[in-house]
């Protein structure tokens, strides 16, 4: 009887297989984090394929797997970014939350998540109104509503517009990003929170609720 080689008799344990779906996510978020990097050092316009697949140690073929072209590998990362946001904001704000209260958390969160992710801001802020300014519309899909939904219905009279308020908070974020000084996002908390809050609960509370935040708002790091 012949005796079987020890290849044969022993599984491979030296050599595990990563599950496809890992694979893919793993290569699909490396690509995302790519396109991040070099927007923020280049622009969407001037970035190329080979930058992106150049920043993510992949090939053009493996790129060309998960992405039909430029424009749908930058739409894949908004929406990427704009989870991150949406995370930040959850996990800053509670249930038992005042609407007031929700508004100052949640402006504090991500205005502290772009500081820390300059790139991200520059994508979020800058170049995802560049590549499309349509991008204004899903922004205030997001934000308005949201906002508005916190009081159940139940809205104080306000002079302000939304849509005005909403226009000045992204002024005020774009000139800090532009100017490179996304580090310095949360010195605009209390503005951001005056003009979130202005069309919904009116300019007294607004106006409180902005003294808290500039208050509570800690002196940014320099960059």
């Amino acid at each position: 009887m012949q005796k079987q080689s020890s290849s044969e008799s022993l599984p491979n344990v030296l050599s595990p297989t990563v599950p496809t779906d890992i694979g893919i996510r793993s290569q699909r978020q490396r690509i995302v984090d790519a396109m991040i990097i070099t927007c923020a050092e280049k622009t969407y316009a001037e970035t190329t394929i080979s930058d992106i697949v150049s920043a993510a140690s992949i090939s053009r073929t493996t790129f060309y797997k998960r992405f039909p072209d430029k424009r749908s590998c930058f739409e894949a990362t908004l929406d990427h970014c704009i989870d991150e946001v949406e995370a930040a904001v959850a996990a800053s704000t509670s249930a038992d939350d005042q609407p007031q209260e929700a508004v100052r958390k949640a402006s504090a969160a991500v205005l502290s998540l772009m500081a820390s992710r300059p790139e991200l801001a520059r994508l979020l802020a800058a170049e995802a109104v560049a590549v499309d300014p349509r991008i204004n519309s899903r922004y205030r899909a997001l934000l308005l509503p949201a906002i508005e939904g916190l009081w159940n219905g139940d809205l104080p009279r306000a002079g302000m517009s939304p849509g005005l308020a909403f226009g000045r908070i992204q002024l005020l974020l774009f000139g800090q990003v532009a100017a490179g000084r996304a580090g310095r996002l949360p010195e605009l908390h209390p503005e951001v929170v005056y003009l979130a809050l202005a069309p919904f609960a009116g300019h007294d509370e607004a106006l409180r609720e902005s003294r808290i935040a500039e208050e509570t708002t800690l002196d940014p790091e320099p960059t």
